[in-house]
């Protein structure tokens, strides 16, 4: 019987693991790649609402000073 793959089943089944395994990781990492740019775009939404209402409350503190807090 006459070995199909020339003798180097070997190879290509280590061919075969290897692609299933990047695949797997490619798989894997980027879901974490889409969820990471999706919260560095909440983040600077969030950073701007914060920066908003530090102006909102600036008023706050002076008052507290005024009062001796």
């Amino acid at each position: 019987m006459t070995d199909f793959f020339g003798g180097h089943t070997g190879w290509l089944l280590g061919y075969v693991i290897g692609l299933v395994v990047v695949l797997v990781v490619v798989a894997l990492v980027v879901p974490i790649l889409l969820l990471a740019g999706r919260i560095g775009g909440q983040a600077k939404r969030i950073n701007t609402g914060l920066q908003a209402a530090e102006k909102n409350t600036a008023g706050l503190n002076r008052g507290r000073t005024k009062l001796g807090g």
